[in-house]
């Protein structure tokens, strides 16, 4: 049976960066695996994010996966809650709960960091439990997740107003004043309640962390997906660090396994990542491997540690398991989720670069692999959930 790897990058795309002379961090990472796949491949733009919209993470991968955001995406928070195994209600809310820095919660408050420095999970922990020893109720209840990335269930909350309460991502905001998204926390009492009581009890329990509050945003009803299996005629398992893609593998009814020393960061453990993608090739035929860094990086602004992150992911990522599949018969799709523009520090909704291989018919495509290249092949996939279904024809 021929073995199906997804390869994603998130954030990995980028616009041209007068620092790089004009090129992008993917022009100018080291890609040699990348780009003897190119040359081999089938290489085109796919539109993972479909109109209306916003440009997230949870939107684009669901499209990866194959299914069509408009009809199966309720929300970020839900997403999540699948992947800690937290049932809830069909008229639950579930938030998603970062803790971040800001100035304050007053006017003219602005979002510092939306990931409270990469708070360690060991120090998010205790923070979240206090919060939900203090504050939590019948009505909200907090659920540790990993460094930054908190949930706040909230039962029959699509009762309520909360379910037509918008807040911005926080990293799609840094560095800018939050009024608006702290008058929306007011338009819901209840919750903005939760937002100022929590803050207080961050400022006496927080003191040796950046973690000053909490934004609870992306909040949404029960997540369910058709399995993966009866769509696509195979199985296998997801391979990531953040709890977004575990919870769209095991809606879907995929394996999501927890591997040692995974960050999410550009320091994360690539040989596990790489050691479990093998384990599962070695009894299920689809693997999808997800490397949260070059997005990190994006949204902080950082361009050497992006074009790091790059060269790490066609290291450390694409090179063994291409070497781990010599004389086997394979597909694998490489691509980016979304581009993380460095400029902006926040996603952006351009068509992603994406390349094909198939090791049974071996094309010619462009001599590398970047942004540029890819949109000079003319190939277009208008819809993202329509990618993995093109790379198995």
């Amino acid at each position: 049976m021929t073995k199906v790897l997804m390869l994603v990058a998130d954030g990995m795309g980028d616009w041209p960066l007068k620092e790089l002379g004009g090129k992008t961090p993917l022009q100018e990472a080291w890609t040699p695996n990348m780009d003897l796949l190119a040359s081999r491949s089938r290489v085109g733009v796919c539109q993972t994010i479909p109109d209306n919209m916003p440009p997230g993470s949870d939107i684009a991968n669901m499209a990866l996966m194959g299914y069509d955001p408009k009809k199966h995406h309720t929300g970020r928070g839900p997403i999540e809650a699948v992947a800690k195994g937290i049932e809830t209600g069909p008229e639950d809310l579930v938030w998603r709960c970062n803790l971040v820095s800001l100035t304050g919660l007053e006017s003219g408050a602005k979002m510092v960091d939306y990931s409270a420095g990469h708070i360690p999970t060991d120090k998010a922990g205790p923070l979240i439990s206090g919060l939900q020893k203090e504050l939590g109720s019948s009505e909200f209840t907090f659920h540790t997740g990993v460094q930054y990335r908190h949930l706040i269930v909230q039962k029959q909350g699509s009762r309520t107003r909360g379910s037509r309460v918008f807040i911005r991502p926080p990293h799609d905001i840094l560095d800018q004043v939050i009024d608006p998204d702290l008058e929306m926390f007011r338009t819901y009492p209840p919750l903005w309640e939760l937002v100022r009581a929590s803050a207080d009890i961050l400022k006496r329990d927080g003191r040796d962390v950046r973690a000053d509050s909490i934004w609870p945003w992306g909040q949404g009803k029960t997540l369910s997906l058709p399995v993966f299996r009866s769509r696509f005629g195979i199985s296998g398992a997801v391979i990531s660090a953040v709890d977004l893609i575990k919870g769209l593998g095991r809606a879907a009814g995929l394996a999501a396994p927890d591997v040692p020393g995974a960050t999410g960061l550009v320091d994360t453990n690539y040989q596990a990542k790489v050691q479990a993608a093998r384990d599962v090739l070695e009894k299920e035929d689809f693997v999808f491997v997800h490397l949260e860094g070059p997005d990190e990086c994006g949204h902080m602004g950082h361009i050497a540690d992006k074009v790091e992150a790059i060269a790490r992911f066609d290291r450390l990522i694409v090179g063994p398991l291409l070497e781990f599949l010599r004389g086997r018969d394979y597909i694998m799709v490489i691509c980016c989720d979304h581009l993380t523009p460095i400029k902006i520090r926040t996603h952006a909704r351009d068509p992603v670069p994406f390349l094909v291989y198939d090791s049974k018919k071996e094309l010619e495509g462009p001599e590398v692999f970047s942004e540029v290249q890819a949109a000079r092949t003319g190939l277009t996939i208008e819809k993202g959930h329509d990618l993995l279904a093109f790379a198995l024809e």
